[in-house]
């Protein structure tokens, strides 16, 4: 029997619809680094629906809708790989036994400030059943004027909230939870704050004030103003139930959970920060990773998930090279003109940290400043030439292969390497 390790190990990353198959040096690998192994729900729709009869913090979904007029329900974007159908099946059911009727429901696609949703789109996030059978309808986060001013914080962030869901008798978010870059956490408050805020509100609640907080970072919620924030305004707005699931490494649904905003969110919570930290005992020298695959890659507006996860877990001067498709571009062109405005990253922040800049998106470079802050960045796509991706404070490379070689040569023969395929869904951290 031959004991010899591998000189080269085959690892497929997240990219695109496809993956990439890469291939590393197997001596200087750590990893791959991933989610823990947790076994898929046999019937997730069962249990949602069982959750819905149980929920956690509240009465059940069919005790809060009997009686009431009518419902909106918030849903993720295209950007999140939720398996709507599986949630909405349940809930529907739940409201039409209840009372409410199929023409005083509606779907309301939470997208933030990113750009509508296609038809095409709502099929595939909804299911060809409920997206030609229900009313579904986008957030507008830059029409002032189809939204409810709640008030403002204390922290000064004027509350402005879609009137469609304000208005509605019954409101239910859906959604995913997953680490994310700036609340934490995703899933629970943040359907509502950014999901179907205004810009007014996003603008002030995404500025430096809050994201330049050392815990306004993944994995985080106690000490997060961002989280703490947006909790905040999503109370103001109302939430009568929630209902969010967790996804393993094949987006099959590992757990649900349902009921009260705060306490079915921090108990998917709970799940899911022991599934996907990840310690290693050192930092090292390259990261190896990639924005998720689609949808999350499809813009290096989004893509930037893919670089401030593993930050963590690298030295301070190393290397992440991340691969990532990018198939739509950029991202929005108010983010692709920031690139062309500021000549450095220094003089975006000095911009960004006056009283009387704002830029739409402009949070993502913030986010990708300080990512540079700490290390050099490699980028891997085949939707976005060299000379564009240049333009973006990034280095680029044709082959991950070819752009490891080079960060290998430049740290010596003691440098380590961690992959982690699947990106921002996992949470790299070095054991104390």
């Amino acid at each position: 029997m031959n004991s010899k390790l591998p000189e080269t190990l085959r690892i497929t990353l997240d990219y695109g619809r496809t993956g990439l198959e890469v291939e590393l040096p197997a001596s200087r690998v750590i990893g791959p680094l991933e989610i823990k192994a947790v076994p898929p729900l046999d019937d997730p729709e069962a249990v949602v629906a069982a959750k819905l009869a149980s929920p956690n913090g509240t009465l059940p979904l069919a005790e809060l809708a009997r009686g009431r007029k009518d419902a909106c329900i918030l849903v993720c974007d295209i950007t999140r790989p939720v398996p709507n159908p599986v949630i909405l099946r349940p809930v529907l059911k739940t409201l039409h036994e209840a009372g409410i009727p199929r023409e005083k429901v509606l779907i309301l696609v939470a997208t933030g400030l990113h750009r509508p949703s296609t038809e095409a789109e709502r099929i595939e996030m909804l299911g060809a059943e409920i997206a030609g059978t229900y009313r579904v309808e986008d957030h507008h986060g830059t029409i002032l004027e189809e939204h409810t001013y709640l008030g403002t914080t204390s922290n000064g962030v004027p509350a402005w909230i879609d009137t469609r869901y304000i208005q509605a008798d019954l409101k239910i978010t859906t959604g995913l939870i997953e680490p994310h870059l700036m609340a934490g956490y995703s899933g629970g408050r943040k359907l509502i704050c950014p999901g179907i805020a205004a810009f007014e509100t996003v603008k002030l609640w995404h500025g430096p004030k809050f994201l330049e907080h050392p815990k306004a970072d993944c994995g985080f919620l106690e000490g997060n103003p961002v989280h703490e924030e947006n909790t905040r305004i999503a109370k103001m707005a109302g939430c009568d139930f929630i209902v969010n699931v967790t996804l393993d490494a094949k987006r099959m649904v590992t757990s649900v959970v349902a009921g009260d905003m705060e306490a079915a969110f921090l108990e998917g919570v709970a799940f899911v920060a022991d599934v996907v930290k990840t310690p290693i005992d050192r930092e090292v020298d390259i990261v190896v990773t990639s924005a998720a695959g689609y949808p999350l890659d499809t813009t290096f507006y989004q893509a930037i998930k893919g670089l401030t996860g593993c930050l963590p877990i690298v030295k301070q001067g190393g290397t992440i090279i991340l691969a990532a498709s990018m198939s739509e571009g950029l991202g929005s062109p108010e983010f692709s003109g920031l690139f062309d405005e500021h000549a450095t990253l220094e003089g975006f922040m000095e911009s960004i940290l006056g009283n009387d800049y704002f830029v739409l998106d402009q949070w993502q470079v913030e986010e990708l400043a300080k990512v540079r802050r700490k290390v050099k960045v490699k980028v891997v796509s085949d939707g976005l030439s060299a000379s564009v991706l240049e333009n973006c404070f990034v280095e680029t490379s044709s082959t991950v292969e070819l752009a490891l070689a080079a960060s290998l040569a430049e740290y010596g023969p003691d440098a380590m390497v961690a992959v982690i395929p699947k990106g921002p869904y996992v949470l790299p951290l070095v054991a104390v």
